[in-house]
């Protein structure tokens, strides 16, 4: 029989966690069980791969502290890489025994915690230790408290020994329904291989670098893309136009990534427009196409746009401000 143990503690010294494990370890010890003990905060870079050490466990003990709010980090690290990359048919015949001592408060609610995370991976959570130990001499001086936690050991080598059945949990069936992973078609080996990628902190920045580089690559095609707009706005400037006597221009709009520019060419008090090349105009206007939506939306104009910056023009600015007369969008 083997048992690993994680711990996700931080390591520091006067843990109570610390000593709880180490007497389960001393039990499981002496009933001949191989005991093999992973401390995540030593190993952090190395997490996601951790998942690959439980095929060959029968029980495991996930041991953790609360020291102001939750099961930590490393512990938290450490499930999410089970529910990503572990075997969920090794992890199925695992019997798994919570451990959570508290310094602060939310001792319970860790332990349920762990034991919640195991049973929706598809475990088998056997009965487990919390307590609210502020001071490390709580324990060392009890001899019941010790019993206690040798009595938990020789429960959980008991359940494992005899492969004790437990009653179906109702996470199993939430989890068969709303699974994200189930859609993930990936054998365990290639699971295992994916998380020695990840933990990788080299592979993983080179990829990250490969996709900024690429999408810096698509996303600049997709900008200098020039599309074809042949009518795109013409109807609406039809609709728009109100004659304003003694005004007789033609106006250049050229908008970004659109393939010809917009030519409006006004006189005696009818209008031209169309979408194509004109070398001279009175007034070259230049902005991107959501501007004119906005202006023709009626939720701005033209002088608007140009004293903000967000339009720019040459030419004759006395022919620029009769643009809104010209083309009143936001009396319609």
């Amino acid at each position: 029989m083997k048992i690993n143990i994680y711990y996700g503690g931080r390591g520091l010294i006067g843990d109570p966690t610390q000593y709880v494990i180490r007497k389960m370890q001393n039990v499981f010890e002496e009933l001949n069980v191989t005991v093999e003990r992973y401390d995540l905060y030593d190993i952090k870079n190395a997490i996601t791969t951790l998942p690959r050490t439980l095929k060959e466990a029968d029980g495991i003990v996930l041991a953790t502290t609360v020291e102001w709010y939750g099961i930590g980090g490393y512990m938290q690290q450490f499930l999410d890489a089970c529910w990503l990359y572990g075997d969920k048919e090794a992890i199925s015949k695992i019997y798994m025994c919570p451990v959570c001592m508290s310094t602060t408060y939310g001792e319970r609610e860790g332990k349920m915690n762990l034991a919640t995370a195991w049973e929706i991976l598809g475990g088998k959570p056997c009965s487990g230790i919390c307590g609210y130990i502020p001071e490390i001499s709580m324990l060392e001086c009890r001899e019941d408290y010790d019993r206690i936690i040798e009595k938990k050991a020789e429960n959980m080598y008991r359940s494992i020994s005899q492969k004790l059945a437990s009653f179906p949990a109702s996470n199993q069936a939430v989890k068969q329904k709303i699974s994200m992973t189930q859609n993930v078609d990936l054998t365990p080996q290639e699971t295992e291989q994916l998380s020695m990628y990840a933990a990788d902190e080299e592979y993983v920045a080179q990829q990250k670098e490969d996709i900024k580089e690429l999408s810096s690559i698509f996303y600049n095609k997709l900008e200098n893309q020039e599309v074809d707009n042949d009518d795109k706005y013409i109807a609406d400037f039809k609709r728009a136009f109100a004659p304003q006597p003694g005004i007789n221009a033609i106006y250049k709009i050229k908008f970004k990534n659109f393939k010809k520019d917009l030519i409006i060419k006004i006189a005696n008090g009818k209008m031209d427009i169309f979408y194509g090349v004109n070398e001279y105009c009175d007034v070259r206007l230049e902005m991107n196409p959501e501007i004119m939506d906005q202006i023709i939306a009626g939720d701005n104009n033209f002088q608007r746009m140009f004293m903000s910056g967000k339009m720019t023009s040459k030419g004759d600015f006395g022919l620029l401000r009769a643009l809104d007369n010209l083309f009143p969008f936001l009396e319609r």
